[in-house]
This record gives structure tokens, C-alpha cells and sequence, in this order.
């Protein structure tokens, strides 16, 4: 991903770990939740030493994670996925999802060679879902063009399935754009077969595109598996802020998680004000306790 396209210290509690609240049950969730990082959040600490970063975030509180920037020749930052699932599993992580370069495989030729090339990190890093986090602009100019990438996905879905993984997509706000009476998004939701294809809601970046996440769950229950949790500041929308230091309001968000069809959450922030570590500490510690038993 570059722009998405083109990522100290910490409080005293951190060394005794008691910002790692209890799990909190939900009503009828099971397994209990869990809060997880997507790890591009921190892309500008990994460079420093990705064995720290990642003890780092186990000690944040976290004990899920979403992985990026996989390459087939550089792996994930010189590590293989079998040896960063090592440095994951030795600090009690597992990876459920990961971002990974779709653009060759959404491209007029269409190649399956590198979505493979995908399909065998995410499995030998024990994913559960294979996320596509963005779409390059050249080809999303038109509604022709979104039902074109509906078939793709599709076709994506189908060799994800076999290989025992789950595809999803990322959205930013751009699918938002108005196509006559229908959008991207909608078109997406529409043309894609639901057990081939879910959904990961940024919550933000809907918020953003003047959206109401609850809308789109009671008009496509079942179909949002991931969540992505990025607070708005209150000052200027451009920018995140922590969970619940913002504008967006959560605990509503939360109390729908059922029919959005909710299975993990995933912590992302684009920018900080604060140290990247206290940052996502508090997300982490806020989720836990005032999100989660929100949960039905």
C-alpha cells in the first residue's frame, strides 16, 4: 500500500501490564472479543526493529493484529510469514487478517499468480480473512467499472474459499461517490455473492462520506465481519484521534455489532498527536471497557 497507496516511552502501567483489562462477554458473542491492531497504524515504527514493535503491541494490550505491506520477494520486512508468524505466536498474536496488493489481480489481466502469491502468506500466517484495502483509481471510474471489480472479487472469494480463508474489503470513502441513483459501495454489496465476499467497515472513513454505518447493517446484515475503529478529532474531521476521544459515537455503533455480523476489530490510526505506543494503548483500554459490553 502506498498513502495507503503511494506508518517513548510508555506510561507506567504499561511495564506492569495493567492496562490489559479482562475480557469483557457479550450477550450472546462467542469466543469473547478481542481487540485487535491493524499493524499499518505503526508503519512508521516498524523500520526501527519489527520485533520490538510487535512486543510493543502485545504489551498495548492487544492479542489480534491485521498485517500490510506483504511482497513476495521481501516478504514482510525481510521476515518470511512463516518466520513473522513466530515473532507473532512468541508474543501470544495471532494474525486474523492482513491487507494485501490486489492491484495486479484486479488489473485487465487479471493475475491470479500474485493473488496465489497472497493466499499462501495469509495461510501460513493463520488468517482467517484475506482483506483487499484499496482499489486503484484507474479502475473504479464508472458503475461498469465497480460491477466489473464485483466479478473479480467474486472470482477472488472463490479461490480464497478453497484455500479455507475468507475474503474481504477495505473501504476508504471514495466507493461512496454517486453513480446516477446507486454508489460504488452499493454496487459492491449488491453484485458480490455474500458467502464469497465481507466486508471490512472502516467506520470512519463512512462517517466521512456522510454515512451512517448502522444503515448499511440493517441494509446488508451479516455482511460486515471486520471493523476497522478510528476515532474523528472533533477540531478537523480530516484527522484520528484515539478511541473515544472523538466525534464518532461508538457505544451506538457497538450496540449493533449483531447485525452487522461482527467477528473482530481492528485498531487503526493514520496520524498522532501523541506518542503512536500511549496511543494505541488507550484505544485498546478504552474499547475494552466501554465498547465490548456494549456488544449484542
Amino acid at each position: 500500500m502506498i498513502n495507503r497507496r503511494s506508518f517513548l516511552e510508555q506510561v507506567a502501567v504499561l511495564a506492569t501490564g495493567a492496562i490489559i483489562l479482562p475480557q469483557f462477554s457479550c450477550a450472546v458473542a462467542s469466543p469473547q472479543k478481542q481487540v485487535g491492531l491493524q499493524l499499518y497504524t505503526l508503519r512508521d515504527e516498524i523500520p526501527k526493529g519489527v520485533v520490538k514493535v510487535i512486543e510493543r503491541v502485545a504489551l498495548a494490550g492487544y492479542r489480534e493484529v491485521e498485517v500490510f505491506g506483504y511482497d513476495p520477494k521481501s516478504h514482510f520486512w525481510n521476515y518470511t510469514p512463516q518466520a513473522f508468524s513466530e515473532i507473532l505466536e512468541s508474543n501470544n498474536l495471532k494474525a486474523i487478517s492482513g491487507h494485501y496488493d490486489f492491484d495486479e489481480f484486479l488489473s485487465p489481466q487479471s493475475r491470479e499468480d500474485r493473488l496465489k502469491a497472497n493466499v499462501e502468506a495469509a495461510s501460513a500466517l493463520k488468517h482467517q480473512f484475506l482483506t483487499i484495502p484499496y482499489i486503484n483509481e484507474k479502475y473504479r471510474t464508472s458503475a461498469d467499472d465497480y460491477k466489473k471489480l464485483a466479478e473479480r472479487f467474486n472470482r477472488a472469494g472463490e479461490i480464497c474459499k478453497a484455500a479455507n480463508l475468507q475474503l474481504a474489503y477495505h473501504n476508504h470513502a471514495f466507493e461512496f461517490q454517486q453513480y446516477g441513483e446507486t454508489t460504488g459501495y452499493d454496487i459492491l454489496l449488491r453484485e458480490t455473492d455474500p458467502k464469497l465476499v465481507k466486508f471490512e467497515m472502516d467506520l470512519y472513513w463512512v462517517v466521512r462520506a456522510g454515512r451512517d454505518p448502522l444503515e448499511l447493517f440493517n441494509q446488508n446484515k451479516g455482511r460486515f465481519e471486520l471493523w476497522h475503529v478510528k476515532d474523528m478529532d472533533k477540531k478537523n474531521a480530516s484527522l484520528n484521534t484515539e478511541v473515544g476521544n472523538g466525534s464518532i459515537n461508538f457505544e451506538k455503533i457497538f450496540a449493533a455489532s449483531g447485525v452487522s455480523g461482527l467477528k473482530n476489530v481492528f485498531v487503526e490510526q493514520e496520524n498522532f498527536s501523541i506518542d503512536p505506543y500511549e496511543s494505541i494503548t488507550r484505544s485498546a483500554t478504552f474499547i475494552k471497557k466501554n465498547l465490548l459490553p456494549k456488544m449484542v
